[in-house]
């Protein structure tokens, strides 16, 4: 459990929904012309990361860069031109490999349709289909879920500290179940726009609802009485509304293929539980076998030693907390 805790609280300085791979958006104006977006991770206007898409050779610049910088994000915009279109031709990103990032890219066609891929260090270009099939929907969608869970280290902590909270394996699927659904209602109530919440609230409301968290470990611990020890569920529950909201921010940044939005939607709130199941079951088989080698080797858990987790994930929530309501 400690090392649990060392390893999440080393990625202290981050967010759970700060997606920052590299994005490249192209959007198809007619048979050979595109509007390009391309946004990349960036320290400020002059310090941008090395890297950039390489169209093909007979590409023409029909528009001029225009570039503009926020949030770390240096964001540039052109229009080009490709004799033939770009159907079965390929963008390469020679930078790739030694920046170390990944690059989602979307293809947004005329007809509606659209294409969208996740680049790997290891992979240097993108080849353009002639239009997307329902398993590379399901595929892309699914995998950028998982990943963006086990990425999310406030939400790890956030689970984490139910689990400690919720000894009981009954009430421990209970209170898992009701924060999935309830994470998954705003998640499609915000990606749809039926619910539109500014987005710095809701970081910092994430990072309060670990602290209470925290606290609530430390009360029923010490034999207090509350609403969570009571009904966890019902805890659960309302803060997961919260932490879809935060979901819905980051898959937001990616986009929902226009043709596909239910099958997109779907598989993203997919990978997120598949994600949040195996970070479950890790964390329950490490507890596992820590107790078991601790009764092998005959140790003794020190009466404070309950005190570590719940003071740990407090501090690392407290810190983002502050640290997000700064940013405001």
């Amino acid at each position: 459990m400690l090392t649990l805790l060392a390893t999440l609280a080393a990625a202290l300085p981050a967010r759970a929904d700060e997606f920052r791979p590299a994005y490249l958006q192209l959007v198809q104006i007619d048979a050979e012309s595109w509007d390009v977006l391309w946004k990349v991770p960036a320290i400020d206007e002059s310090t941008v990361l090395k890297l950039s898409p390489v169209f093909p050779a007979d590409t023409t610049l029909v528009e001029q860069i225009r570039s503009t910088y926020a949030l770390g994000t240096a964001v540039q915009r052109w229009r080009v031109r490709v004799p033939g279109g770009l159907a079965g031709r390929s963008i390469q990103f020679p930078g790739l490999a030694v920046q170390r990032i990944d690059v989602l890219v979307r293809v947004v066609r005329s007809d509606g349709s659209e294409q969208l891929d996740r680049l790997l260090p290891t992979e240097l270009a993108i080849e353009i289909s002639e239009s997307p099939g329902t398993f590379e929907v399901v595929r892309t969608y699914t995998v950028l879920g998982i990943e963006h869970i086990l990425i999310g280290v406030d939400h790890l902590l956030f689970v984490l500290a139910l689990l400690i909270l919720v000894t009981d394996t009954r009430r421990l699927i209970a209170t898992v179940t009701a924060f999935t659904l309830a994470h998954s209602l705003t998640l499609v109530a915000a990606t749809l726009g039926w619910l539109r919440i500014p987005g710095p609230p809701v970081e910092a409301t994430i990072a309060l609802s670990i602290v209470f968290l925290a606290v609530e470990i430390i009360h029923v611990r010490q034999g207090r009485a509350s609403l969570t020890a009571q009904r966890p569920w019902l805890v659960a529950f309302a803060f997961g509304l919260l932490h879809g909201l935060g979901f819905a921010g980051a898959l937001a940044e990616v986009g929902l293929p226009q043709t596909s939005i239910p099958t997109a939607l779907l598989c993203f709130n997919l990978g997120v539980e598949i994600g949040q199941l195996l970070f479950i079951g890790a964390v329950l088989a490490l507890i596992a076998a820590v107790r078991a080698l601790a009764r092998r080797a005959g140790l003794r858990v020190p009466v404070w030693a309950w005190k570590v987790p719940p003071y740990l994930i407090g501090s690392v929530a407290s810190f983002w907390l502050i640290e997000r309501i700064a940013a405001w």
